[in-house]
């Protein structure tokens, strides 16, 4: 008895649509490697940039994130240390000279013109989240900050919400952060402190770094592989089955 293409048709059908998905898949990642490399460029490009004026209040609604965001700029402003805000964190990706828990600080930055920035000014560790064990940090009068504008994060599926009753935020929302404040209107995007660094060290500003992981030329080739490694099983299970109908 010979083996039937009929007896094929749903483990082939199924094979096929394994073969196409893991194909799509290492697609996928091919696509994504492009992306990374290009954002990879970009931010050591802007990253490497002197900084500029901060963009006028005016010209905020026009700013957007693939096109400003990590653009270095220099202002000055009065800090409001009475509207601290801290974020907690376990790390930062693009600050490797901090690691641990602890917490960003962020504090609402008072322009000539009266508009307000949150600006992230560092990072303190933990056991230092209270104001009142790093004073010298809190700074006064006008300071020229030297950063990079940033915008909102969206919040993840195990993001936590925020605690304003404990002055306790997880993601960095420079908006939501100025409500829970009473703050009013704020920019549309955040900056990330690079200088000066405050008397006694703490927030511990500091310049980002690129160290983002490009590994998807490895996961790439492993779908391609999957793929692979299920069509030569297919095809083997296809022998072993004509050669087994032809034996009876």
């Amino acid at each position: 008895m010979r083996f039937s293409i009929r007896a094929a048709a749903v483990p082939g059908a199924m094979a096929l649509i394994g073969v196409a998905v893991l194909i799509g898949l290492g697609t996928w990642q091919i696509e994504r490697k492009a992306w990374k490399e290009s954002l990879i460029a970009a931010l050591t490009e802007r990253l490497a940039q002197p900084p500029v004026a901060l963009p006028p209040p005016a010209a905020w609604d026009r700013l957007a994130p693939g096109q400003d965001e990590f653009r270095r700029v220099a202002f000055t402003a009065v800090f409001l240390h009475d509207r601290e805000i801290r974020l907690y964190s376990a790390g930062a990706a693009l600050r490797p000279d901090v690691t641990g828990a602890g917490y960003w600080v962020f504090t609402p930055a008072r322009l000539a013109d009266g508009r307000l920035v949150m600006v992230d000014r560092g990072f303190v560790p933990e056991g230092r989240q209270d104001p009142t064990s790093r004073l010298d940090g809190q700074v006064s009068g006008d300071i020229r900050i030297v950063g990079v504008l940033r915008w909102p994060e969206q919040p993840g599926w195990f993001t936590p919400e925020p605690d304003p009753a404990r002055n306790l935020w997880f993601r960095r929302d420079p908006a939501g952060m100025a409500q829970a404040q009473g703050l009013g209107p704020v920019a549309p995007f955040y900056v990330t402190q690079e200088a000066p660094v405050p008397p006694g060290g703490l927030p511990k500003p500091g310049p980002l770094t690129v160290n983002l992981r490009n590994a998807h030329l490895q996961y790439a080739l492993t779908w391609y592989g999957l793929a692979a490694v299920l069509i030569v099983v297919f095809m083997s299970w296809v022998v072993v089955q004509h050669r087994g109908r032809d034996g009876q």
